[in-house]
Formats: C-alpha cells, sequence, structure tokens
C-alpha cells in the first residue's frame, strides 16, 4: 500500500483528555485528576474526527489521560464510524474499562482497544506504572474487551529497565488471545525524560528477536519509534528472510509496508485542547485546530513541512541510503539533541557513503 504521506496521514492521535486517576512513569504527558475545562467539546471532536477523514486519514487513535473519562466518547465514536474511520481507543486499565462500557463501545464502532503492559508480571509492571494491581487490573480488562468483541493491542514501552524482560513480555503477550503487540521503544520526554533507552545495539538484537517474533506469533508484531527496522527488515530480505506480516490498520497497526510513519510524516497528534503537533512525543504546536484547518496544517505548516524532507536531515541520517524508507525517529532525535532534523542516536548503521569514504581515506 503506497500512500502520499504529504498530503494526508495514515493515522491521527486524538489525545481525548489528559484526565487520568494513574500517575505511571513512562506517560509523555502530565496527567490530571479531573477534566480539563479547555479540551475539546463533543462538537468539536465530532469536527476533528471529520476534517480527519476529509483530509483522506484512515485510522484515529482516541487517546489520553484515560479516554473514558470522557462520557461522551460513545456519541464521539459513532459519528467517527459513522464517516468510515476506523477507530481505536487507549483506555488506561483503571475499574472504568468496565464490561458494559467496552460492550457500548464496540455497540457504537469501536474497532479495537489498546492496554500498556509493561512488565511480565505484577511486580515489573506495577512498580513502572507506580499503582498496586494494574498488572491484574490490565489483564482482566484485556479479557473484558475479547469479550466485547473488540479487536485488543497491547502496548509496551521497552527502555533499560525492562529491556531484560522481553522473553518474559513475549510468552505473556502470547497468551492474551491479542490481535497486534505494540512494541514501542524510549523516547524521553516528558516523565520518560528520567528513564534511559536501550542502546544501538540492544536495537539490532531486538529487531532480530522481533522479526522471528513476527514470523511465529498468533499476532501481528508492530514496532514505534523504531523506524530503522524498515532498514533491518529490508536487509533480512535482501538475503532471503522475510517478515509473515505487518500490523495492519484493523489490527492496530497502521504502517503501510512500503514506509515508515514518523512525527508529522504519515502521524498527526492533535492534543487535548486542539494544539496539533506531528505526534505525542514531537509536542510542537503548528496550530490549534479551533483556529486552523487540519489539512492547511498538515500539508504545510512548519515543522510538519520540514519532516517531511530527508534532504534536511543531518549527520548519518541525511546521507544514509535510506532516509526515504526510514529517517530515524524525529521524535527521538529532538528529544536527545533538542533538533528535530538530527541523526537518532540509537541507530547502529553506518551509511554505504560513509563506509566508502571510510575506505578511501584508509
Amino acid at each position: 500500500m503506497k500512500l502520499d504521506f504529504n498530503e494526508a496521514p495514515l493515522l491521527a492521535v486524538w489525545e481525548t483528555t489528559r484526565a487520568c486517576s494513574l500517575a505511571c512513569g513512562h506517560c509523555r504527558a502530565e496527567a490530571i485528576t479531573t477534566r480539563d475545562a479547555a479540551e475539546l467539546s463533543t462538537e468539536e471532536g465530532k469536527r476533528l474526527l471529520s476534517d480527519v477523514s476529509s483530509l483522506g486519514g484512515l485510522i484515529v487513535i482516541l487517546s489520553g489521560g484515560d479516554c473514558l473519562n470522557r462520557t461522551d466518547l460513545e456519541e464521539i465514536v459513532a459519528h467517527g464510524k459513522g464517516i468510515g474511520l476506523r477507530l481505536h481507543a487507549s483506555p488506561a486499565a483503571t475499574p472504568l474499562a468496565t464490561r458494559e462500557r467496552l460492550l457500548g463501545l464496540r455497540t457504537a464502532g469501536l474497532d479495537g482497544v489498546i492496554f500498556a503492559l509493561d512488565g511480565p508480571d505484577a511486580a515489573a509492571h506495577d512498580s513502572f506504572r507506580k499503582a498496586p494491581g494494574s498488572f491484574d487490573q490490565t489483564l482482566s480488562s484485556v479479557r473484558l474487551a475479547r469479550e466485547a468483541g473488540l479487536r485488543v493491542t497491547v502496548s509496551t514501552c521497552i527502555a533499560e529497565w525492562n529491556y531484560r524482560h522481553l522473553e518474559g513480555m513475549i510468552g505473556l503477550t502470547t497468551s492474551l488471545g491479542l490481535s497486534c503487540w505494540d512494541v514501542y521503544f524510549l523516547v524521553p520526554v516528558g516523565r520518560l525524560s528520567s528513564l534511559r533507552g536501550i542502546s544501538a545495539q540492544d536495537f539490532e538484537d531486538a529487531f532480530e528477536r522481533l522479526h522471528k517474533l513476527s514470523l511465529e506469533a498468533p499476532y501481528a508484531v508492530k514496532l514505534a519509534e523504531a523506524q530503522h527496522f524498515k532498514r533491518y527488515v529490508l536487509e533480512k530480505r535482501s538475503r532471503g528472510a522475510f517478515l509473515r506480516r505487518q500490523a495492519s490498520p484493523a489490527e492496530g497497526g497502521g504502517e503501510a509496508p512500503d514506509q515508515a510513519v514518523n512525527a508529522g510524516k504519515g502521524l498527526v497528534f492533535i492534543d487535548h485542547v486542539g494544539n496539533i503537533c506531528p505526534s505525542r512525543l514531537l509536542p510542537l504546536a503548528a496550530g490549534n485546530i479551533r483556529t486552523h484547518p487540519l489539512a492547511e496544517t498538515y500539508r504545510g505548516a512548519h515543522p510538519f513541512r520540514e519532516l517531511r524532507d530527508p534532504k534536511l536531515l543531518k549527520g548519518r541520517c541525511g546521507v544514509c541510503e535510506y532516509a526515504e524508507l526510514c529517517s530515524g525517529s524525529r521524535a527521538r532525535a529532538w528529544a536527545v539533541t533538542g533538533d528535530f532534523l538530527e541523526t537518532d542516536p540509537f541507530c547502529a548503521y553506518t551509511p554505504k557513503a560513509m563506509r566508502i569514504a571510510s575506505q578511501a581515506a584508509g
């Protein structure tokens, strides 16, 4: 599937609210316990979904905070489904995720839910989430969502603290009846800024393991903020290996197989008060949907325009033969270096041009 990311995003993420009863260690936002009076209203939310649809967007994730704090969520879902969008929600695993609420969302047209699970057992997960009982609540929420007929994705943040649990997470997720496992690699922004990511070599090792998993697992495997996985896959294919399948949009994926979705390139994020940003992890507002047309902002505003131009990339990313395909994590480059056009610091690949230059000099 070839999409023109200059014209439309594949994926829009709307932070429906920041209200959440949890204070998770990896949350990029500063969640609050009550809803912000300035967050988008029901009608503004519906207009946003209509704008995404008219722009050509395909998939919307309704995120938070905890989107279940919005009592109008079913109405919003029904509107989005009625205009042809594929809709997923990423609620927090709290007592709000009841059987009745999940059934109501499925009846309204919700395609799937995404729950975060960052450790293979209660000790690991709950300590990270700073919420005793969160692990058990998450497993219960996954079960209730499946019983409601929803596709279930589990999202896992991989960082230095839990990288050693990767095999344990593979074992756990394989037992849950998931449609997709979304493995997200740390970008140190917000509350995440105090955490350490994994090394560039660890990325390569994780790619090897997750590539193997994708050939065997009963669910689709999707990697986020690991754009250089595209390069890794091409190298595997050149040696005769292949991926069984990529996570499809309907499975909570959202990445076209020949392109890496990146901040502002196939992806747009709208925060709870309407600011239009390249991604939730690159929160540089280019406008606000209350005053700026979404299509015009996505297609031509700074920094969206620059983020889609591989000729502007710097350092190793700038000379890499995979720049168009991959581009590296622009959010991670910004979080670590302060410049979203700089090299993704956790890519171990040496571009061909640099290897040739080194050989000529040596």
